[in-house]
């Protein structure tokens, strides 16, 4: 059991209130610290595959840092308390998406990207609101299962960025893996020897190593910096919107995983800093604000948005829940996406010092996979749902569409491109086909038993049921 916190007015383990400067701005920035990385990352690698340069680069970067801002304040405080989880994390651009994203992206360009974003914002806002009945499609295993084939599908991505970036003249040269390999042994010896504030920010500082080591090299142009205003708002439909069939299948589906990610790091959230389950209203009002933040963000040339599991990680070791913690965290982010220099600092960043920092962030998705999978008895049954479903999705998208040639078009766009899109549906059917094994079903029938009555006493929303008593502890 978690160690009590003496909690006060205007406490930090408090969600209300507001805590003094000294305690506020460290815990804040803190969080900032953790999630910059990947707020931008992902927009980065989208303008890559794209083709985009210039001020529409900046200008996504800058739309990555407000919408990442004004998704997490609308989680924090609810519209209508009903849209927004009300709970203390952290949402923006997300790397979960990226495979399918450069997928896309590849083929038919951003505008295809933005238009299926729509869609899959849409889907998620519909996953909200039936939360309840959708869920049991996505077990662990099932989730598991997906979220594994997602880090593997990013391994090629990181590797390319490590090598240069594919299509650039010096890909594969001595003095990019070098940087790269410098940033990742910053990050590795952070991560497992560093603490606090280091540990908790070992991406950025072996981003700002890498990148240092990499303007000594001659590697950095700073050249689109001077021309950036200081000031500039971004206006919605600056890139065009476009729909394809194929690519809103591919991302609805993308949404509908991530949705139950969002279950995961919310339960994650409230259990480490609350010692409690979320209930149905803050699962659905979470995903639905991931949902409308989509749409919002797909107007103004943003990517997709989900839950950051790396600042649910802090919750859970610090227990820091207030809310203004949080507020001031998506206030940084939100004023330093209105400043366009601050943004073309970061378009400067050489592709081998994002590869060598993000391969470890992949590794780490990856093995959030294995650990949801094996945290289910692993019988031949579930061994076949996560070894049939993985080769299918990475062995098909490895081959490449060709293999598929003899299909429709869509079905070539829609299974050929992401490894991620193929394995899940994979996933939830065999799961479904199969038959629960017999020390399977007596666990879920145990499980299904506590869950309906943990779930009949949260749906009032009454905040005395609190399901850490001794009963709940018993079951």
């Amino acid at each position: 059991m978690s160690t009590p916190v003496q909690k006060s007015p205007g406490s930090v383990f408090e969600m209300r209130g507001l805590p003094p400067a000294g305690k506020l701005i460290p815990l804040g920035l803190q969080h900032v610290v953790a999630a910059i990385v990947g707020v931008i990352t992902p927009a980065i690698i989208v303008c890559n595959t794209c083709g985009i340069t210039g001020d529409d680069r900046t200008l996504m970067i800058q739309v990555s840092l407000i919408l990442t801002a004004l998704a997490t304040f609308l989680q924090l405080f609810p519209i209508f308390g009903r849209i927004g989880s009300g709970l203390p994390v952290v949402m923006g651009i997300s790397f979960a998406y990226v495979p399918t994203l450069t997928a896309i992206g590849g083929q038919f360009g951003l505008g295809t990207i933005l238009g299926a974003e729509l869609v899959g914002g849409c889907v998620a806002i519909l996953f909200g609101i039936f939360v309840k009945p959708i869920r049991k499609f996505f077990p662990p295993l099932v989730t598991g299962t997906v979220i594994f084939t997602i880090g593997l599908s990013l391994y090629p991505t990181a590797v390319k960025y490590m090598a240069g970036g594919a299509g650039s003249a010096e890909f594969g040269s001595m003095k990019n893996w070098l940087v790269a390999f410098v940033t990742l042994a910053v990050v590795f010896i952070l991560n497992n020897f560093g603490k606090g504030i280091w540990k908790l920010g070992s991406l950025l500082w072996g981003m700002i190593v890498g990148y240092i080591l990499a303007v000594f090299l001659g590697m950095v142009d700073f050249s689109g910096i001077s021309a950036a205003p200081w000031f500039q708002v971004a206006a919605p439909f600056h890139f065009p919107i476009e729909f394809n069939i194929s690519a809103c299948v591919s991302m609805a589906i993308m949404y509908i995983v991530n949705s139950v990610q969002t279950i995961g790091d919310l339960s994650s959230t409230t259990l480490g800093g609350l010692d409690r389950l979320p209930t149905d209203k803050e699962l659905s009002g979470g995903i639905i604000g991931q949902g409308v933040m989509s749409i919002v963000g797909s107007l103004f040339g943003g990517l997709p948005s989900a839950s950051y599991s790396q600042n649910v990680g802090i919750v859970t070791v610090n227990r820091v829940v207030n809310k203004m913690v949080f507020a001031f965290a998506g206030l940084v982010l939100l004023v330093a996406g209105f400043i366009p220099k601050f943004a073309g600092v970061l378009t400067t960043i050489p592709q081998c010092v994002i590869g060598g920092a993000t391969i470890s962030v992949f590794a780490t998705i990856t093995m959030t996979g294995i650990r949801m999978i094996t945290s289910q008895t692993f019988t031949m049954r579930n061994s076949t749902v996560v070894g049939l479903s993985v080769a299918l999705g990475v062995g098909v998208t490895t081959v490449g569409s060709s293999c598929l040639a003899g299909f429709p078009t869509w079905v070539t766009a829609v299974f050929g491109s992401s490894s991620v899109v193929l394995s899940t549906l994979v996933a939830i059917a065999l799961n479904l086909i199969l038959p629960p094994d017999d020390l399977e079903k007596v666990q879920q029938t145990a499980v299904a038993a506590v869950t309906d009555d943990v779930m009949e006493r949260l749906s009032d929303d009454d905040p005395t049921n609190d399901p850490t008593d001794a009963e709940f502890r018993q079951k």
